[in-house]
C-alpha cells in the first residue's frame, strides 16, 4: 500500500480490532517455525502462496548452516519474550535477511493433513518431551504461571 489515503481508509475499516501495520516482504525463501518451550525449534521451509495441503512441499536445497542458526535465534527470543510454550513463527528471507513476519500463533496449525508426516511427528514428540519435563518440574507451593520476558521485564520496570 503506497497511498496514505489507502492506507487509512483500510486503518478505519479495522474498527476495535488490534492490526499489526508491517511492510511487505517479497521474498525469495519462507520458513514456519515450530517452537516448543523455547527449546524445541523445527524449522520448515514454507510456500504461502501455495494451497494449504502443499505449503510444506518444497523443493528447494538444505537451508545455510548461518541463516538457520539466525532464524531458529530469532525464533527462540520472540517465543521466550512472548512467553509462549507452544508458538509458530513464520520468517520471510529477502536478499538473505530473514524477517519475523507472524509470531503469535499460540495454538499453531499442527495438522498432520497440513504440515505433513514428518513434521506433525516431530511436533508430537517434542510436545511430549515438553509435557513430560513441565509436570516434572511442577512445584505446587509455588506460582507455576510464566510470563514473557517482554512483560516481566516491563514490570520490573527494566
Amino acid at each position: 500500500m503506497s497511498d496514505p489515503a489507502e492506507f487509512f481508509k483500510a486503518y478505519s475499516e479495522t474498527g476495535q480490532n488490534v492490526m499489526m501495520l508491517q511492510e511487505e516482504i517479497l521474498f525469495e525463501d519462507y520458513f514456519r517455525c515450530f517452537c516448543f518451550g523455547g527449546k524445541y525449534v523445527r524449522i520448515m521451509r514454507y510456500e504461502p502462496r501455495n494451497p494449504h495441503h502443499l505449503r510444506y512441499e518444497n523443493s528447494k536445497g538444505p537451508i545455510e548452516k548461518k541463516l538457520m542458526e539466525e532464524i531458529e535465534r530469532i525464533v527462540v527470543v520472540l517465543c521466550t519474550a512472548l512467553g509462549y510454550d507452544f508458538n509458530s513463527v513464520e520468517i520471510a528471507v529477502r536478499n538473505g535477511v530473514p524477517y519475523a513476519i507472524d509470531f503469535c500463533n499460540p495454538v499453531p496449525d499442527a495438522n498432520i493433513a497440513t504440515v505433513g508426516q514428518d513434521n506433525f511427528e516431530w511436533a508430537v514428540e517434542n510436545l511430549v518431551k515438553l509435557a513430560v519435563g513441565k509436570a516434572l518440574t511442577q512445584d505446587p507451593a509455588r506460582n507455576n504461571l510464566m510470563w514473557g520476558t517482554f512483560v516481566s521485564r516491563a514490570v520490573e520496570g527494566k
